[in-house]
């Protein structure tokens, strides 16, 4: 008698206790980041818990609520009354991970967590409830952003960030080989259009995107030295024609952000922008196509669920290629990254 398959992916009750307090989680993880535990760990690790009092300048109370949640949800370890971070954080510390670490877990904490708290109403409303929670006007929070200045400062620092993380994947995988004009569409601070410009030293680009965004782009592409291959352009993505004599268009970390028709939209536009021959390149976050994971799409699809527009989404990348066959394009290839965030390039040719 052949022996029952056992399904690894039961749910445990640990598995559960997880789910049941994320909440909480999450606040240990961001009160060790702001109140500096971690960083003091990886300068100084062994040291007790009144020593880390003492040097956090908090008392003795709250630092054993810290430390307790800290350990154990394994961000640090204890061993002899000892404390210690976790490897995987030291070795953040090591590279410039951790700073961006830094960023993803302020951008939780300042954008995405009181918002998540509406995804209740989203989801019977089917529409981004959270937006609420943001001074300005208009349907999606990039419109919303430049009624609170400094708020839309921190927001291009954190999404900055974001793409710092995965923008070694777009590096890798956006083939760009005989293209002389790239137009990033909704391009941003620039952080795409500089790190594929380091790349790629025969390529020129275009940053498209709104006033808020290019203002801090200019500035970005003058501190990297790059004035001569990066321009920049105001515009409306979806109101706004395209400019023309682009060998590809770029939508990096755009397409999750609008609806099914509204992606159609952008990428005849793209198509039409395009000579026979032109590549178009999608760079996003994606879900697997068996809508069952990864856990990390599945998590940050609440920001867009809530927040961002009416109709965004993580995709899965099936989704992505049908788009485009729908469109026109052909040639359509998928490349998946290959480090822990889900990221990937779809591109299509004319």
């Amino acid at each position: 008698m052949e022996n029952p398959v056992v399904n690894d992916n039961r749910l445990t009750r640990d598995d559960f206790v997880g789910t049941l307090f994320g909440a909480a989680a999450f606040q240990v993880l961001n009160a060790g980041n702001e109140l500096g535990l971690f960083k003091l760990l990886n300068e100084r690790p062994g040291l007790t818990a009144d020593e880390i009092s003492e040097a956090l300048g908090l008392l003795r109370r709250p630092v054993d609520v810290l430390l307790l949640g800290a350990t154990a949800l394994k961000l640090t370890t204890m061993s002899d009354g000892g404390y210690r971070n976790a490897e995987l954080i030291d070795a953040m510390f090591g590279t410039d991970e951790w700073e961006i670490i830094t960023d993803l877990i302020t951008f939780e904490a300042k954008f995405v967590y009181a918002p998540q708290g509406d995804l209740v109403e989203s989801l019977r409303d089917n529409t981004n409830v959270g937006l609420r929670r943001f001074d300005g006007e208009g349907t999606d929070l990039y419109h919303r952003l430049p009624a609170t200045p400094h708020l839309e400062q921190l927001f291009y620092q954190c999404m900055r960030s974001w793409s710092r993380l995965s923008n070694p994947i777009l590096v890798a995988k956006a083939d760009l080989t005989g293209a002389r004009r790239v137009l990033d569409v909704g391009g941003g601070d620039g952080v795409n259009a500089i790190e594929l410009a380091k790349a790629n030293p025969d390529v020129d680009f275009t940053v498209l995107d709104l006033p808020g965004a290019v203002a801090i782009a200019k500035k970005k592409i003058a501190d990297n030295g790059l004035t001569d291959r990066i321009e920049v352009a105001e515009g409306d993505i979806f109101a706004d024609t395209y400019p023309k004599g682009y060998d590809a268009v770029l939508f990096a970390n755009q397409l999750v952000i609008w609806s099914p028709e509204e992606n159609l939209s952008l990428l005849r536009k793209a198509y039409d922008a395009l000579d026979d021959g032109g590549r178009v390149l999608i760079f996003n976050v994606m879900s697997d196509d068996t809508g069952d994971g990864p856990l990390y799409a599945a998590l940050d699809n609440l920001y867009f669920t809530t927040i961002t527009a009416s109709g965004s989404t993580i995709y899965p990348w099936g989704q992505y290629e049908r788009w485009l066959t729908e469109v026109g394009f052909t040639k359509v290839e998928r490349l998946p990254g290959d480090t822990w965030t889900p990221h990937g390039v779809i591109s299509g040719v004319k």
